[in-house]
């Protein structure tokens, strides 16, 4: 089968755990003679990269931090610090193991067993396929890419990985939460019959702003202000809302096969905003005729609302990150209410059980499929509102607009640059569509 047309989840490990499809499988050790450390790298020392460090010590193994790699040495030096003063002999990183620069991942991931990528989406492709390449365990951040080419090369990597026997987890922490779990096992169970419509939602206030500093090239600029261009991010319909479409796709079982929807730059309209738009609203059509609405915007001052809801033959859910997860019947009878007591940090959770299955040499997690369908899903959701067109599952697969520089250096030119007065050119739909897809 093409793997890059398949929209079926593999079943039997969603019930298990939502994240798992594997059997546990033996894999050679990744252990020093006569220790059970695990080393790890970390390859992105934002926030993001801090917190995925935080979660691998939390997971009960023994872990030690051995490299860490970032394009920027003050980004390095502020978490290597943080992570040193909390962990202490727990993080062996001295300078020689403290890479800086564009390809500092290369020097990084060669030092541990696992490798934990948590830059900017749009530099996961490269860094998945090195670390795979080199025989290491993953854990990647969603998404796993933010243009069609670089989909392509992360489902290929996965393939390698499958043989190699590598675990890999994406950042789509639903997947190891309780309350997710619980909901959608008894919905694929039948609890409330067949999945008919859905609304998913990650309406907020939008994110932080770094002013540009006379000194910065246009490349550094970007870099420090990674949400707003798609290069790096892919817009917050992949970056963000990807969270939520990844939950209708696990609620289906399945993939949209069109999709089509509407957005603009409304608030959010200065050139400090880069070339991102700040609401998009789009339908997900599956081949069932099910359609899921999906609404995600950055408007600062307005009501809030991050969840999912979904509406069946039987009955109805609501779901939603602060460990909701109510179920009722065809004439609104409540018949499930999730627990909320003492479930474990989701974030965390995704980690203890990928360094628990190496701790044990097991062979559980391939997260990549799922990570990248639901990547490409926001992608072409993106690509819809850029350009005001139904846009085909299958058809966008055949795209070649790739995103990334021509050459990763400080005094290379993105492919977007800004105009005489700083502003950076946005998708028009019907006027700009050749740009996008």
């Amino acid at each position: 089968m093409d793997t890059f047309k398949r929209r079926d989840f593999i079943k039997a490990g969603s019930a298990l755990a939502g994240a798992s499809v594997l059997a546990s499988t033996p894999v050679g050790s990744v252990f020093a003679a006569g220790t059970d450390e695990i080393k790890i790298a970390l390859i992105g020392c934002g926030g993001r990269g801090t917190g995925a460090a935080f979660d691998a010590f939390a997971s009960g193994q023994n872990i030690k931090l051995v490299a860490m790699a970032d394009a920027f040495q003050d980004n390095l030096e502020s978490t290597y610090a943080t992570l040193k003063e909390k962990f202490g002999d727990k993080v062996d990183v001295p300078a020689s193991r403290r890479y800086v620069g564009f390809d500092g991942y290369k020097s990084a991931i060669k030092d541990a067993d696992v490798v934990l990528l948590t830059t900017p989406p749009g530099f996961r492709p490269v860094h998945f396929e090195e670390a795979v390449k080199a025989g290491k365990h993953v854990f990647m951040e969603k998404p796993v890419a933010v243009d069609i080419p670089g989909i392509h090369k992360v489902l290929a990597i996965a393939k390698e990985a499958r043989d190699k026997k590598l675990n890999v987890v994406v950042g789509l922490q639903r997947r190891y939460q309780a309350n997710y779990r619980e909901a959608i096992k008894r919905i694929q169970d039948g609890a409330i019959g067949d999945v008919y419509a859905g609304q998913v939602y990650w309406n907020s206030g939008g994110v932080w702003v770094r002013p540009r500093q006379a000194s910065q090239t246009e490349m550094e600029y970007q870099m420090r202000n990674w949400y707003y261009f798609n290069w790096l991010c892919g817009d917050h319909i992949v970056e963000q809302h990807v969270h939520n479409i990844d939950v209708a796709n696990w609620v289906k079982g399945k993939y949209p096969v069109s999709i089509q929807g509407t957005g603009s730059r409304a608030h959010r309209t200065g050139k400090e905003y880069g070339e991102i738009y700040d609401n998009f609203a789009v339908e997900l059509t599956y081949d069932d005729g099910t359609v899921v609405y999906s609404q995600c915007r950055h408007f600062e001052g307005i009501s809030n609302r991050v969840d999912e809801t979904f509406q069946a033959s039987k009955g109805r859910v609501y779901l939603s990150a602060g460990n909701q997860a109510i179920l009722w019947d065809a004439k609104g009878n409540e018949i499930y209410r999730h627990d909320t007591k003492g479930n474990p940090n989701p974030y965390q959770q995704e980690h203890k059980e990928l360094f628990e299955a190496i701790a044990k040499n097991e062979y559980k997690f391939d997260n990549t499929e799922y990570g990248a369908y639901s990547t490409l899903t926001g992608i072409i959701g993106r690509i819809a509102c850029y350009t005001g067109k139904v846009i085909k599952w299958d058809k966008a697969l055949t795209s070649t607009i790739d995103l990334s520089p021509t050459s990763y250096a400080w005094n290379a030119n993105p492919k977007i640059v800004p105009n005489e007065n700083g502003e950076y050119p946005a998708a028009i739909p019907g006027i700009n569509t050749e740009l996008y897809i």
